[in-house]
């Protein structure tokens, strides 16, 4: 166990994380802090433990010969060893570099090169692959396997380092400009940039956050979404350690839903994709008439909300959160008819991913991304563009000063490339990207956000696309929910009655005239989805222009071979 020695005083406003496990090691030592799923049970780790596994890297990383601000580059999944070791590097005074857990070996390679890490920690990955092939091009990189069957083969082993290593007595003093992490973000265009996280920016958006939604004394965190991604390192591992808060990870993708019973948090956020699957599963073995019909009756009513909440393992969750990519405001109503009120937050990489959200959350302003969180200032530009301007702002891109000039205008006002308007009372509504407005053939322009979120209300599939830079008219790209007994010919007449309705609110130049089934669905692995689960539109234009181009006069809907 450590010894707590006084806290450093550093410069920092906020206390950054590095100090605040080493405050909880102090003030709450035995109390679990970390829980880690293996083989169905839970693996748990003291607020002392995760400190004096932390302190004991931060010697071993020293041995292996890294100095103060060298960078090491983390690719793993989800687990506690995550949460250690990103504290590892505060403590140490090393600069993080989180790289997304599927990412190809191109990507890992780039992120390597561009960031100069030294060193590679590798974890929990679905297929160690990509992250081996560059391990094995890369020689002179110091490797570190974290202790799972599925981390890639690596020089060093996390538990070998950490039991033959003292807890380092060193306590680096950081300030609020000071560089904690380079984030590369996932981008649905071109290569990644690594945005440059800042001690201070980090600590003012966790703790605004922390103070908006507040942290209750029988709180729990549940920690899956990708910690490369500035959503999860901020709502979860930011709150978990800033609060003091427990926080829980999966075993497996396979066994998600039975891991968040075991842990039943109190704080959730997930994606839209991910809510929409849940959604799917529930009216598989509940079909929506038959609900509607439940929901009806009132002492059912109470019952059937709870049993669907328990069901998902949320039946103790008092915030449920929901970010990173378009939500149709449908599947918002949906769960909050069945007594499951979903906070939508809106943000980037560049804010802290801390914006908006509609918190406390009104039922009135679903479809909105809610309003401007505390000490965040929002205004919109004359093209329609949002700005935002806060303390917890990205201080630019790693070796890109242009992308930097042209992120914020002289007055430090962030272009977030989000087009949309706020309402009377200060919610912001999200239009799409601006990049994502397209011309037709025509040479009119379509904005494809607004469209796809009316159709989602209108069907069920399992996710959609709207194409047509330089196409003749728009066309939509559709993968189909699986049904059990699906019906071709049924889901083409239902298809064709949604696609008539939505025309009919669509000017002639926005008008669907072709509907393209795809045939496998789209994937991180394929390279149609971010690691985020947003979609690349552009990567579809590209695929399916000629498709488009040569589309059948007399056909609106063509099933993909």
């Amino acid at each position: 166990m450590i010894q707590p020695n006084e806290l450093s005083k550093s410069n920092c406003t906020l206390p950054p994380p590095n100090e605040m496990i080493l405050k909880w090691a102090e003030e709450r030592p035995d109390d679990i802090y970390l829980k880690q799923i293996i083989d169905r049970q839970f693996v748990e780790y003291t607020f002392s433990e995760v400190a004096d596994k932390a302190l004991k890297l931060v010697s071993a990383l020293n041995g292996l010969g890294l100095k103060p601000r060298d960078k090491v580059a983390l690719i793993s999944k989800n687990c506690a060893e995550w949460f250690i070791c990103d504290l590892a590097m505060m403590l140490g005074d090393f600069i993080s570099v989180p790289i997304f857990p599927t990412a190809g070996a191109d990507t890992i390679e780039y992120c390597l090169t561009h960031s100069e890490s030294t060193v590679l920690i590798g974890g929990k990955l679905d297929d160690p692959t990509a992250t081996q092939e560059v391990i094995t091009a890369m020689p002179d990189l110091v490797t570190i396997a974290l202790p799972y069957d599925s981390a890639p083969q690596c020089e060093h082993k996390f538990n070998d380092l950490i039991n033959a290593s003292q807890p380092s007595e060193a306590r680096p003093e950081h300030y609020d400009d000071k560089l904690m992490s380079l984030v590369y973000t996932s981008g649905t265009s071109g290569l990644p940039k690594g945005a440059m996280l800042t001690y201070g920016a980090f600590s003012w958006s966790v703790q605004q956050l922390i103070n908006h939604i507040g942290i209750q004394e029988n709180d729990r965190l549940f920690s899956y979404l990708p910690l490369a991604h500035i959503t999860e390192r901020v709502y979860i591992f930011g709150s978990s350690i800033m609060g003091g808060v427990p926080t829980a990870f999966p075993e497996s993708l396979d066994t998600f839903i039975e891991d968040v019973k075991m842990h039943r948090p109190t704080l959730f956020i997930s994606v839209p994709r991910l809510w929409t699957l849940f959604q799917q599963r529930i009216q598989d073995k509940l079909p929506q008439k038959k609900l509607n019909l439940l929901l009806k009756i009132p002492f059912i009513n109470s019952l059937i909300k709870k049993k669907l909440a328990d069901g998902l393992g949320l039946d103790q969750a008092r915030v449920l959160g929901c970010g990173s990519a378009p939500v149709s405001p449908a599947l918002l109503d949906w769960y909050h008819s069945v007594g499951l009120n979903i906070t939508e937050a809106w943000g980037m990489t560049e804010s802290f991913a801390y914006s908006t959200l509609n918190y406390p959350f009104k039922a009135d302003k679903i479809g909105s991304v809610g309003n401007a969180g505390p000490g965040i200032e929002l205004k919109i530009a004359d093209d329609q563009e949002i700005m935002v301007r806060s303390k917890g702002m990205f201080s630019g891109y790693y070796k890109n000063d242009i992308a930097t000039q042209e992120s914020f205008d002289s007055e430090g006002w962030l272009h977030t490339g989000d087009i949309g308007i706020i309402d009377a009372q200060g919610y912001l509504t999200i239009q799409g990207r601006k990049k994502d407005t397209f011309k037709t053939a025509k040479g009119k322009f379509v904005a494809p956000v607004p469209i796809e979120k009316k159709l989602f209300e209108y069907s069920r599939v399992e996710m959609m696309c709207l194409i047509g830079l330089g196409l003749p008219f728009p066309i939509l790209l559709v993968v189909p929910h699986d049904f059990p007994n699906f019906d071709r010919k049924r889901y083409e007449k239902t298809t064709e009655k949604v696609i008539a309705k939505m025309n009919s609110e669509l000017e002639s130049h926005e008008q669907i005239k072709g509907v393209l089934m795809i045939n496998d669905p789209w994937s991180i692995e394929n390279g149609i989805l971010t690691p985020t689960l947003k979609i690349k539109r552009h990567v579809l234009e590209q695929k399916y222009h000629d498709v488009g181009q040569n589309w059948p006069k007399d056909k609106l809907v063509v099933w993909e071979e």
